[in-house]
């Protein structure tokens, strides 16, 4: 269901959300979300996260009114034109499409080890920040299987609006378990028989071709610019590289996520 409304100004309350799209402490309060681009807007309609309203230009609502009329809750479509828009938001759009969603109740590590079937395949972040570069570990998650997503408190949301944008909306499907003392959580899942493996480049440790990642395990990933924290590094049960030139000093995190998430769907009979 979803009724439109015309706007000619940016003064609405209800706009408040685009137009505080840069600060994300505003809508990490509200527990609400930005998706941006038709795609990602699309696939959010499609989904079972509650919408609140979209903001896109009028052809677009022709566009997604079989979504929005399959909805259960009322949504309202404000429409404008892009130049408007753009004014709104502060920044040139390609396609002029956004949407506000809420950030659904999030899963515990209990919760998230009791659903997922064996053999379960995790992956785990600390210090991650960049939005950009987490948005693609999500998409990089989803298209390898990985059951869900253990975010420590020194990285980002995946709820960010470059982030949702970088997942292509696939932070929509991954569980996602946040705000965690990583180095406790990972001694929660190993008491749980779920193996904890470090993605750690030039380690003394197994190269990944040697690493067992067909049993149940959680691969844990580190910042961009210092890897993985001393204390997630001692919590972990070991450390395991992509081999590489030696010039080299790492890879970017997304592409280190699918080298090491391709091994793990090659050693589970899934390539």
């Amino acid at each position: 269901m979803f009724q439109v409304h015309s706007i000619t100004s940016l003064d609405l309350p209800e706009l408040e959300p685009y137009r505080t799209m840069r600060r994300s402490e505003t809508h990490r309060a509200r527990q609400i979300f930005v998706a941006e681009g038709e795609k990602v807007v699309r696939r959010l309609l499609e989904s079972p996260l509650s919408v609140i309203s979209v903001l896109l230009p009028p052809k677009w609502v022709e566009e997604y009114r079989p979504l929005l009329d399959r909805r259960p809750e009322m949504i309202t479509a404000y429409t404008t034109d892009k130049d408007l828009l753009e004014q709104l938001v502060g920044f040139s759009m390609y396609q002029g499409v956004l949407a506000i969603g809420r950030i659904p109740k999030l899963p515990t590590v209990p919760e998230v080890i009791a659903s997922s079937p064996c053999p379960r395949l995790f992956v785990a972040i600390d210090a991650l920040t960049n939005a950009e570069n987490l948005g693609g570990l999500v998409r990089n998650c989803a298209g390898f299987g990985v059951q869900a997503l253990l975010v420590s408190q020194t990285s980002s949301s995946p709820w960010l609006r470059r982030a949702v944008r970088g997942s292509m909306g696939t932070v929509f499907k991954i569980p996602t378990v946040e705000d965690l003392d990583l180095p406790k959580a990972i001694r929660e899942l190993r008491a749980q028989g779920i193996r904890c493996m470090a993605a750690h480049p030039h380690t003394s440790g197994a190269p990944l071709s040697q690493a067992n990642l067909a049993d149940d395990c959680c691969i844990v990933f580190g910042s961009e610019g210092f890897g993985i924290a001393p204390a997630v590094l001692d919590a972990c049960d070991q450390c395991v590289a992509v081999p590489m030139a030696l010039a080299v000093d790492s890879l970017n995190v997304t592409s280190a996520v699918a080298v090491f998430l391709y091994e793990a769907n090659r050693q589970r009979g899934k390539t």
